[in-house]
């Protein structure tokens, strides 16, 4: 997985060149990534605990599905792939575009899409990337991130944070 190219892009989220992952963010290049919030019939959020074997933030809990978008796909390529890839099922007919991260240290210097889906599972969990899966009451994660759980990403808190926002407009 380490070999995989990304695209490295500037501020303003414009290709510059590609890269293998492990340099990116060795280096601390911006790039682009996906999250993707998946939501049960119930209003629940379904969370990933990241493998105790991934290269960053291991064994945190993180969105339904995430994922480096690869040289020369594009974000929402990105999405669909990566719900197949890690949970094992196509969202593509509930799957849509909330907003966007800017690139930041609490996103890992990620500029970020973020999509919302409904599913009710089963899910077929990617082996290696991770380890458990569960849903959660929106009222506890929203407790979880503002109270800064450290068992949570940053990339997540700060995402929750601006779909909390957005969603009680």
């Amino acid at each position: 997985m380490n070999h995989e190219l990304i695209t490295v892009v500037d501020e303003y989220d414009n290709f510059i060149e590609n890269r293998p992952r492990k340099e990116v963010h060795q280096l601390g290049l911006r790039h682009r990534a996906v999250h993707i919030l998946v939501f049960n019939d119930a209003n629940q959020v379904f969370l990933q605990k990241r493998a105790l074997t991934k290269d960053v933030n291991a064994g945190l809990w993180d969105t339904s599905a995430a994922g480096h978008v690869d040289a020369g796909e594009s974000y929402d390529a990105c999405a669909h792939r990566e719900t197949i890839e890690e949970l094992g099922v196509c969202v593509d007919d509930t799957l849509s575009f909330l907003f966007k991260l800017p690139a930041i240290p609490e996103t890992g210097m990620e500029f970020v899409q973020v999509y919302r889906c409904q599913h009710n599972g089963p899910f077929t969990l990617e082996a290696g990337e991770i380890d458990d899966g569960q849903w959660f009451d929106i009222q506890k994660v929203t407790q979880r991130v503002k109270t800064n759980a450290p068992s949570i990403t940053d990339t997540f808190k700060t995402l929750w944070l601006k779909f909390e926002a957005i969603d009680n407009e």
